[in-house]
């Protein structure tokens, strides 16, 4: 049976609290094996910032997502590279590139999955507000040219970007199911129509948290009915710091995310079990 790989984004180890505190390198990546991530998402900018976490990382057997925000073709070199050379499980990319419709995108796209078989890296698309891939139809439209689209879906985005409300639409659940069929990996937080990032443990959020995990366990399926391309997928719980995170008059979050980030992973864990049984 494929792996499932349930890591831990490091940008949501930043704790941006009142008390001005923040955790080590070496205190994240504790924190992260100790609690039964299997392993890491994070930037892959520049040799010198990888140098300094990539030996502590491997010592600890993490799997390891890169992120690039590549603006044009080339842009994408140097993490590739990087990625290549350190031999990480992918690298996913928020296109940080905004053409002026679908057919100036397609070249680019195009460019990067080329750049992505020379460096025998897989590069996934991720969906993201303000990004390329910022709004269902669009990314849509790009799917249907180009026939496949390797995809890192954070359904976030879609939910709050398109200000989807309960219950979903058959059209709007049509789109997802679409996106569903090209994901290759999963970023995880909860958003609702208005927020990007709301708090789990909230009752009056469970039904939000429902859906999303009822549209997690549809994207694992599909993988899975899609003969699991890539050989293991990779799911990371991503829940930023403010202004991600709702704050309240102190600066400080409404709720712990660490342990929000942790009921995730058991979400996760347990929808696998089902779907892959």
């Amino acid at each position: 049976m494929p792996d499932l790989h349930i890591l831990q984004s490091l940008w949501g180890m930043e704790r941006h609290q009142s008390d001005g505190m923040e955790w080590s390198t070496e205190e994240k990546f504790e924190m992260i094996a100790n609690a039964g991530f299997d392993g890491i998402c994070t930037h892959f900018h520049t040799r010198a910032d990888v140098d300094k976490w990539i030996g502590q990382a491997r010592d600890r057997g993490f799997v390891i997502e890169g992120q690039a925000f590549p603006r044009d073709i080339d842009d994408l070199r140097p993490a590739l590279e990087l990625a290549a050379e350190h031999k990480i499980h992918h690298l996913t990319i928020q296109p940080d590139v905004r053409p002026y419709d679908v057919a100036s995108s397609l070249p680019i796209l195009a460019g990067w999955q080329e750049l992505s078989r020379e460096y025998g890296v897989p590069v996934l698309v991720e969906t993201h507000r303000g990004m390329m891939t910022n709004d269902l139809w669009s990314t849509r439209e790009m799917i249907d040219k180009l026939g496949d689209l390797p995809l890192l879906a954070d359904l976030s985005h879609y939910v709050c970007g398109q200000e989807m409300t309960m219950p979903i639409s058959p059209v709007n659940q049509a789109m997802i199911a679409r996106i569903m069929r090209h994901a290759r990996g999963f970023h995880g937080r909860v958003s609702s129509a208005e927020q990007i990032q709301i708090e789990i443990g909230f009752p009056y959020h469970k039904p939000w948290v429902d859906q999303f995990a009822a549209w997690w366990a549809m994207g694992f399926g599909d993988w899975l009915a899609r003969g699991a391309p890539g050989g293991s997928l990779t799911f990371t719980v991503e829940l930023g710091p403010k202004p991600y995170a709702i704050s309240g008059p102190d600066g400080d979050d409404l709720s712990d995310r660490w342990e929000d980030a942790l009921n995730i992973r058991e979400i996760v864990r347990d929808l696998w079990s089902r779907v892959a049984a």
